[in-house]
């Protein structure tokens, strides 16, 4: 909403407090707008509760004052009206320059008229020459222009998109469209270009218009409907039916198609497309629209569609300007045509209108516009205008830093080299290599006797004929065991093909590729047209020279723009002095000038001193963001003559960047980011180079990882194939003849055994007792065994598996005897569940349930809690929201959730063996060692990635939270939890170097935390005297807000340190909550008498001090500052290393959990930061151990092999504990 609206709204209130007696007209329009209100009120849409689910913590940047905020919301408001339909000349009545009081007389309004003034200081009479301006409002009148300008682009691009782009905007709600379908228009090859854009028209524009009607016109008119149709779905198709048949008619009578189209009744608009030049001249046809335009308002929309003829151009221009229309441009050879249509020309316009204020702006600074003087106040000094543009880019993390070097485990290889022996040919894994030994060649003789060529039947019936790579025919036999076994084979190929493409897609190999070559040139692009980019070229340098230098042989760096300068005059070893050098000096590069592909190239392979060395360069990389100066044809034709010698390869990098404004600075050479990408390809691959073009979002284009995939795609091939081979000698078995006789078959081919046709159905025999059976038979006497009653003796397991009708009637008398037995609560036995084992016919048990003790049910097995942690932060302390949110709390402490029955192997008495025996099948569970104690492992392999995943999930919450500490103020102040507080500054001598920072967190603690939460603040300064802002605590309103950080912007460091004092002062207001005491030292005092003082005062009243370290390197200043704050039950907080620990975590979401010991969270002094980092690392711990337990199910031995390991074992092999109850 304008500043002019709110003052509409404001003024019946106004009006109503100013004067106690009203007339009854001003009561009556008073009423009138007051319902107007209330209308529009009442038609507003209802409101919508946003979702802030996996919302972010807002950056330090982030907008806080109020203002501000507004004018951003503003601007969104207005580039969302941008698909209103609106015509550039309706939607500049709204949005124009003068309409948002922009234009040069408004910003003089703005300006103080101050006269003239003699050497003695007194003002002369006369006309005032000098103006004088404040800062902040020339600085906001600019910022407002430059808005605007990025409005209007964004508009002009909004215009370029979809059908828009070829026929303007279509204004009218029945609308005429009059086609030229003259030979010249639908011939050449342009009538199906020309359908296709129609038939883009209709649905995007014209689909959702009243009424339509639809006319073309070549030497004679044909029209689909004789008059105007409501527009309908059967119209609609009608219309693209019409327009797919649409072809050329002779020539161009475009003055008949006018007369026709302006008798046409019920019509608003009339959208006129031509191709071609009209068999009228240009005045008879302007004669013609002027006359019948009188008495009638019908408007002509012109559209030139891909014509070259500039008559033609301005013929359909008058006739747009004559009637009251607009008119567009199309042509696919020249853009810039493009910029000559109605609606892209008057934004344009209201451009350079913008343009010409900033420059006059610019000449304000300097302190003259015409003849006048101009002086503004509180500006930034020359010093700082005169540093280059790149200075105040936004940087990453440590940008300036040293560099962290990474040596290479293994020399990186081209997708192309390590295809040669990781490949399908290289692994034999090829669908040809191996159906090679079952393939046979089809076999065709002449027969003598019947006088013919007989070609053999037998292996056409056996075998399956397959298209063999070279196009013939094989009969091949079909082995489904060893296909299935290639298919595995295929599978895991095609893991390890994943694993390549994402190696290649990560640091610096998204950037640069992978350098293969032992000596390299890296050229770098520093032309004008990146000095936006320049921070993110030299933030990809850094990545290269840190993880892809130290196993080369040589390197050099040359930057290039208009000219070309290297880091040194020859190639030079990469130690880690020599890569810190060059980082250095590349932090150095600006930008200027054009792109001399030419000339960089020839620094790098014309260079004497690298030939005195007898050292030739392996490899050049090219890092770009656009075309040559040059000719893509001479760069080629050097490239080739000057390695014809040497094997030097030109690998050329494509950084995607956006289009350059037309305001700024013009390449010498431009061409669409198509043709650049074309030209740099064939740049790379005539040097049998490699091509990669990536952007900030991720890569588009990589021959090394093009190949990668196309061998991911050949390996699919072959899969379908084998599916194929299989599900044909399915179709072959007389099973699959019955099923589909009955019309029960499977038409998908799947990799599966077939049973065979002679395993048929038989009828089900009448029941009798199983091996089950006889299970439960034996846990029955072990029951009665443990309760000390004699059984009787069961026939041995060597005998016949069927009981005889005698024992089935004793278990039948046992069974009814213990159903009458009565239960009792005390002796509660643990339940069992059998299982069958590998080995023969043999079952065993195993615990499912233990009896309760101390009246607790307590599972042996526990569910995997799934916890959902709200994404909004909660202004808590760490241990407070661990309390809610903890491991513990969560119930995902791996040690609880594994911790089942102890291993043990004690004998035990076996009723049908009369003897007592170990556990036999211990090895089928495996055992786990928690806290010191071995232990069974309760949980399966599912269950266990479960709880993994869960873990994952909590484990990015945690790390969310942790960059939302490290974010903002609270990486300097931590989190202000209460809502009224006092925080006490430390501005003595010793922070004379840290002042300026100082100031800046102060700022972003009043707007972050004090202004946005609402807490009551008040701020003393200290050093040798202690100076409070306000008397006691105040509302963070936005007046209190400004007048602090102007209080604050006037801090100069100087005197003493007087904690003990400055504290004795905060205590005196009775309603303060906490108190925040940042400094960089030790006071004044000793520091037993302060921790002295401060208990005697805050016995009783609790109030809360938390202790910030601020830049203090003094390990005896920190442990004061900590032992202050556990003594009032408070937190101390040092943010050491909180650039790190953000990059840290933002790694670790960015990359995941696969490595879970690296990267290493850095160590805090924050009781904060300390106390979430360690619950990190205990998750990742938990990760790790659930990771090692989920694998013991895989190499668990089986008692099937036990025979088998036991042959391979060492004597002195110790087998792992493991247990379990087996019969």
């Amino acid at each position: 909403m304008m500043n002019g609206d709110f003052r509409s709204e404001r003024r019946p209130k106004t009006s109503k407090q100013t004067f106690l007696t009203q007339s009854r007209a001003t009561k009556k329009r008073s009423a009138n707008a007051k319902m107007k209100t209330r209308r529009s009120l009442e038609d507003r849409p209802p409101w919508v509760q946003p979702s802030v689910r996996g919302a972010m913590p807002t950056p330090d940047m982030t907008v806080t004052h109020i203002n501000q905020t507004h004018d951003r919301v503003r601007a969104r408001d207005m580039a969302a009206m941008f698909n209103e339909g609106q015509t550039s000349t309706d939607w500049l009545k709204n949005h124009s320059i003068e309409h948002f009081n922009l234009t040069l007389k408004d910003l003089l309004s703005k300006g103080q008229i101050i006269r003239p003034k003699n050497n003695n200081n007194k003002r002369l009479d006369g006309p005032p020459r000098e103006l004088q301006f404040e800062a902040s409002v020339v600085n906001e009148f600019e910022y407002k222009l430059y808005e605007s300008i990025e409005m209007y682009h964004n508009r002009i691009r909004w215009l370029l998109k979809g059908s828009k782009k070829t026929f303007g905007m279509i204004k009218g709600n029945k609308v005429a469209l009059v086609i030229d379908s003259s030979d010249s228009n639908c011939g050449f090859g342009r009538i199906s270009h020309f359908r296709e854009s129609l038939m883009e028209l209709i649905d995007e524009q014209l689909h959702n218009r009243e009424m339509l009607y639809l006319m073309s016109f070549g030497t004679d008119l044909d029209t689909l409907w004789h008059t105007p149709r409501y527009t309908n779905i059967r119209i609609l198709d009608e219309a693209r039916y019409w327009v797919n048949s649409l072809s050329g008619t002779g020539g161009c009578n475009l003055l008949a198609a006018l007369k026709k189209v302006l008798k046409v009744k019920d019509i608003d608009s009339i959208v006129l497309v031509m191709g071609s030049c009209p068999d009228q001249n240009a005045e008879a046809l302007v004669e013609y629209i002027e006359q019948a335009a009188v008495g009638r308002q019908v408007p002509l929309h012109c559209v030139t569609f891909d014509c070259n003829n500039h008559l033609t151009n301005l013929t359909l221009r008058k006739l747009a300007d004559i009637s009251g229309g607009r008119y567009h441009v199309y042509a696919s050879g020249s853009e810039e045509q493009i910029y000559t249509g109605t609606d892209i020309t008057m934004l344009l316009r209201e451009i350079r209108i913008a343009q010409d204020v900033i420059n006059k702006i610019q000449e304000m600074r300097q302190g003259m516009m015409g003849d006048a003087l101009v002086s503004i106040l509180n500006e930034i000094s020359l010093e700082v205008q005169k540093l280059p543009q790149s200075r105040f880019l936004p940087r990453p993390p440590n940008h300036t830093g040293p560099l962290v070097l990474e040596e290479a485990a293994f020399l990186p290889k081209t997708s192309e080299d390590w295809l040669q022996q990781n490949g399908l040919k290289g692994k034999r894994l090829s669908l040809y290599q191996v159906l090679a030994p079952n393939a046979f060649n089809q076999i065709e003789e002449f027969i003598p006797i019947i006088r013919k060529s007989v070609r053999s039947q037998t292996h056409e019936k056996a075998m399956t004929q397959f298209e063999w790579h070279d196009g013939t025919i094989k009969n091949v036999h079909v082995d489904p065991a060893l296909l299935f076994d290639y298919q595995k084979q295929l599978g895991a190929t095609v893991k390890l093909y994943e694993r390549r493409v994402d190696w290649l897609s990560k640091d610096s190999r998204r950037l640069f590729g992978t350098l293969t070559e032992k000596r390299i040139v890296i050229l770098i692009d520093l032309s004008l047209s990146n000095a936006n980019y320049l921070v993110h070229i030299q933030h990809s340098l850094r990545l290269l020279l840190q993880q892809q230098m130290l196993n080369k042989e040589a390197f050099n760096i040359i930057g290039f723009s208009s000219t070309a300068r290297s880091w040194r005059p020859f190639m030079q070893e990469p130690t880690e002095q020599n890569l810190q050098m060059a980082w250095k000096w590349a932090l150095g590069l600006e930008c200027g000038g054009s792109r001399n592909f030419l000339a960089a190239l020839r620094l790098a392979l014309e260079n004497e001193e690298d030939r005195k060395r007898n050292m030739t360069v392996d490899g050049i990389y090219l890092f770009t963001s656009g075309i040559p100066d040059q000719l893509p044809e001479v760069i080629c034709s050097f490239m080739e003559e000057a390695t014809i010698a040497q094997p030097t390869r030109l690998h050329s990098i494509l950084f995607n960047v956006d289009d350059y404004d037309s305001n700024g600075a013009i390449p010498g050479r431009y061409a669409n980011i198509t043709q650049t990408a074309e030209c740099l390809r064939t740049l790379a691959h005539v040097t049998r180079g490699r091509f990669h073009w990536f952007r900030e979002t991720g890569i588009i284009e990589s021959d090394d990882i093009k190949g990668i995939l196309s061998e991911m795609d050949k390996a699919v091939n072959y899969s379908q194939k084998c599916a194929m081979l299989v599900d044909s000698v399915k179709k072959r078995s007389p099973k699959y003849q019955a099923e589909l006789m009955n019309g029960s078959s499977d038409d998908q081919p799947k990799m599966l055994p077939m049973r065979p046709s002679s395993a048929k159905r038989k009828a089900l025999p009448a029941p009798k007792h199983t091996e089950l059976s006889l299970a439960r038979l034996q846990i029955t006497e072990n029951k009665d065994k443990e309760d000390g009653k004699p059984l009787p003796r069961s026939r041995p397991s060597s005998a016949k598996k069927e009981p005889s009708k005698m024992d089935s009637n004793r278990i039948a008398s046992e069974k009814d005897r213990k159903s009458k037995r009565p239960s009792s609560a005390h002796k509660s036995k643990p339940s069992k569940q059998v299982f069958y084992t590998e080995f023969k016919n043999e079952v065993g048990t195993v615990y499912k349930q233990y009896p309760d003790i101390l009246s607790k049910k307590k599972s042996v097995r526990k569910a995997i809690n799934h916890p959902v942690i709200p994404d909004r932060e909660e202004l808590k302390t760490t241990k407070e929201w661990l309390k809610l949110y903890g491991l513990s709390k969560l119930r995902l402490d791996l040690s609880k959730l594994v911790s089942g029955p102890e291993c043990t192997h004690a004998k035990r008495h076996i009723g049908t063996l009369n003897k007592s025996v170990t556990a036999k099948y211990c090895t089928i569970f495996p055992s786990v060692n928690i806290k010191g104690t071995v232990r069974h492992l309760q949980m399966q392999a599912h269950e266990l990635q479960d709880y993994e995943k869960q873990i994952e999930l909590v484990l990015r919450r945690y790390l969310r939270r942790l960059q939302w500490l490290l974010g903002a103020s609270r990486r300097t102040f931590g989190a202000v939890v209460e809502k009224k507080v006092i925080v006490l500054v430390d501005t003595s001598g010793s922070m004379v170097s840290h002042m300026e920072e100082l100031k800046r967190e102060l700022v972003a603690l009043i707007w972050d935390q004090f202004q946005r939460e609402n807490i009551s603040f008040n701020i003393v300064r200290f050093s040798g005297d202690i100076e409070p802002w306000r008397n006691g605590l105040v509302e963070p309103t936005e007046i209190n807000c400004h007048d602090a950080v102007r209080w604050v912007s006037t801090f100069a460091p100087a005197g003493n340190t007087c904690t003990l004092e400055a504290l004795v002062h905060a205590f005196k207001d009775k309603d303060v909550q906490s108190i925040y005491l940042l400094t960089d030292g030790k006071p004044d005092s000793s520091t037993a008498r302060v921790l002295r003082e401060v208990a005697q005062v805050n016995t009783i009243r609790g109030v809360k001090i938390h202790t910030i370290s601020f830049n203090c390197e003094d390990e005896t200043a920190n442990i004061f500052l900590r032992q202050l704050a556990a003594m009032c039950r408070s937190r101390y907080h040092r943010c050491y290393a909180g650039m790190d620990g953000d990059l840290m975590a933002h790694k670790l979401l960015d990359e995941g959990f696969k490595d879970i010991d690296h990267p290493i969270l850095p160590t805090f002094d924050s009781d904060d930061l300390k106390q979430l980092v360690d619950e990190i690392e205990q998750a990742r711990h938990f990760l790790s151990q659930s990771r090692s337990f989920r694998q013991l199910f895989g190499t668990t031995t089986k008692p099937h092999e036990k025979n088998k390991s036991s042959r391979h074992m060492p004597p002195n092999h110790i087998k792992p504990s493991m247990t379990a109850a087996a019969t």
